[in-house]
């Protein structure tokens, strides 16, 4: 492959990217107008580019008249740096009628957030968060903690003993 350098020009060294099927661009458009707080860097029919410089990301959206259910991640997320940021963005998001549910000292990802949720119009799930202590042990969902240890588990309890001789009830 020849070396060549990017046309693009943005801060960081390397930055996300993001594409989104959506199946209503201008709805998808003004939910993440709102949401990224920022105007599109290109627009075409059928196609909507935002270059977030913070955090740095590249985030199109693609029209689809079926976008797939099937793999679509989990959810997508910005982290911000103070509660307050979290509040600015469920109002700001509010003024523009995109409602949102706010979690507030949720034990997640090993840590304890304060966050607001929000789906986008395809129903994708965005937090806007702030992890406000860095490490707990234990996930906030029991089943994707790692199994115990040999040491950690608990013994598998004895059989209790029969009451009548093995040959008895034969």
């Amino acid at each position: 492959m020849e070396h060549r350098t990017t046309a693009v020009h943005f801060p960081t060294q390397m930055r996300a990217h993001i594409a989104l099927a959506c199946s209503d661009i201008a709805q998808s458009r003004a939910f993440y107008e709102q949401l990224l707080e920022l105007e599109p860097t290109k627009v075409r029919d059928g196609y909507v580019k935002f270059e977030v410089l913070e955090p740095p990301l590249n985030l199109t959206l693609n029209y689809s008249p079926d976008p797939p259910r099937q793999t679509t991640p989990a959810h997508f997320g910005i982290q911000v740096k103070s509660t307050a940021q979290v509040l600015e963005r469920r109002q700001a998001m509010a003024r523009a009628n995109f409602d949102g549910r706010t979690e507030e000292g949720v034990g997640c990802c090993f840590a304890v957030q304060d966050k607001v949720w929000f789906a986008d119009p395809d129903g994708n799930q965005w937090e806007v968060f702030v992890v406000t202590q860095a490490d707990i042990a234990e996930h906030s969902q029991p089943a994707l903690n790692a199994p115990p240890t040999a040491e950690q588990a608990e013994p598998e309890p004895e059989p209790e003993p029969s009451c009548c001789a093995p040959t008895c009830c034969e």
